[in-house]
């Protein structure tokens, strides 16, 4: 299945859902796999973003609603990458 990297920086207001509830994080995480993206790894960071998240999805188009989905509540900015794992990479590039 497809992997994603998507970065997150919080606006004011998600910044403020989150300190408010932090467990909210969580229960978005059971949204994205009923949405059939499973969440590999989460991560907060300092700095200019606030959250690294790595996910497998079926689809670009399950990545997409999701990136709809977490935007549309105005919690922020989102930039996703696809990802290829080295091994693939390698091979794609002796072809």
């Amino acid at each position: 299945m497809p992997l994603y990297i998507t970065f997150t920086s919080l606006s004011p207001e998600g910044k403020e859902a989150i300190a408010k509830d932090p467990a909210r994080i969580k229960a978005n995480n059971k949204e994205l796999e009923a949405m059939g993206v499973k969440v590999l790894a989460q991560y907060a960071t300092l700095g200019r973003l606030d959250f690294i998240n790595i996910f497998e999805a079926p689809s670009e188009e399950a990545i997409f609603k999701v990136a709809v989905r977490l935007s549309g509540r105005g919690i922020g900015k989102t930039e996703t990458l696809t990802a290829v794992p080295i091994d693939e990479f390698i091979a794609i590039a002796k072809k």
